[in-house]
């Protein structure tokens, strides 16, 4: 992991920077790069806008961990209007959310009551809910979860991270649930005795891990999405595809809005299955520090943004 990296993830933990980073005008500017607004209804048109280019979409409302369980109740109830705004417009679109934004810090069995209740809302609208994973200190309880989950729901899916070493024995277990695992590299701040320092071996992880969705996919029908924006490390899973005989319509790829839309659309119309992911809410400075992170290279549209109107 980069010094420079490591930089950015202690900004997005960073108590004064949450506090005051926020305000920064430029940064304002630059995170509607990703994120179209802070309301669902902002997240609606732009979803309404890409949707008529040929992409699916996934919606996540930013928050992370909360005071009490009464805000918890508060997000699982906005879920489950999103639900029925998301039949109600037409739209090709699935929920992601954090089991810390529904109180996993605070009881396990109501958020699993909460997660229930938002899982039972998608099942009768015929929809689809991601549990997205966060740091490795929630790993153990957000994978007992998702096993407890998926034996009583079909319609959930699960976040694993490429650049810890234990992933690919998580994944080993959670095959056996013929599950949907979306798979990314990871975006919080790990130590390395629990995660790949270098880029290259969270990169080659990620293809291993690869891999053996593909194959499990093609054995028994488990749902696999790649979420990465590496179009190298895309391609290589595209060969990987082709010699599972792996149809163009059932890979799928999940990107962030706003990140190669191009690329997105253009996959799109080759035949491919993407998801393009839309966050809002007020809860947004760490997540957009943890997506730079992910991609370094976007320091510099903000860095653009601080000198130019």
């Amino acid at each position: 992991m980069s010094i420079f990296r490591n930089m950015i993830l202690w900004g997005a933990d960073n108590q004064w920077l949450r506090k005051h980073g926020a305000n920064f005008f430029f940064v304002r500017k630059a995170v509607k790069r990703f994120m179209p607004g802070e309301q669902i209804e902002d997240a609606i048109l732009a979803a309404q806008s890409i949707q008529a280019n040929g992409l699916k979409i996934i919606f996540t409302h930013l928050g992370e961990n909360l005071q009490g369980l009464s805000e918890a109740e508060v997000v699982a109830k906005h879920y489950i209007e999103v639900l029925k705004k998301i039949e109600k417009t037409n739209l090709q679109a699935e929920i992601s959310l954090k089991l810390t934004q529904i109180g996993l810090d605070l009881s396990v069995e109501k958020t699993y009551g909460y997660f229930k209740a938002i899982t039972e809302e998608a099942l009768a609208r015929k929809n689809f809910v991601w549990i997205d994973m966060e740091s490795s200190a929630y790993t153990d309880v957000t994978l007992k979860f998702y096993h407890r989950a998926r034996k009583e729901f079909e319609n959930v899916g699960l976040c694993i991270q490429s650049y810890l070493y234990r992933t690919e024995d998580d994944l080993v277990e959670l095959l056996k649930l013929t599950p949907a695992i979306r798979l990314v590299k990871g975006a919080y701040n790990e130590p390395k005795e629990k995660a790949y320092p270098d880029k290259k071996d969270v990169d080659e992880n990620f293809y291993k891990l690869s891999e053996m969705l593909l194959e499990s996919s093609k054995e028994n029908g488990a749902r696999a999405a790649f979420a990465t924006h590496d179009l190298d490390l895309l391609a290589r899973i595209q060969k990987a595809a082709e010699k599972y005989e792996i149809p163009q319509e059932s890979l799928e790829i999940q990107m962030l809005y706003g990140i190669v839309t191009k690329e997105q659309i253009r996959l799109a119309n080759a035949g491919y299955h993407v998801r393009s992911l839309i966050s809002y809410g007020e809860f947004w400075y760490p997540w957009y520090m943890r997506r730079l992170a992910e991609r370094p290279a976007n320091v510099l549209f903000v860095m653009k943004n601080m000198f130019t109107r």
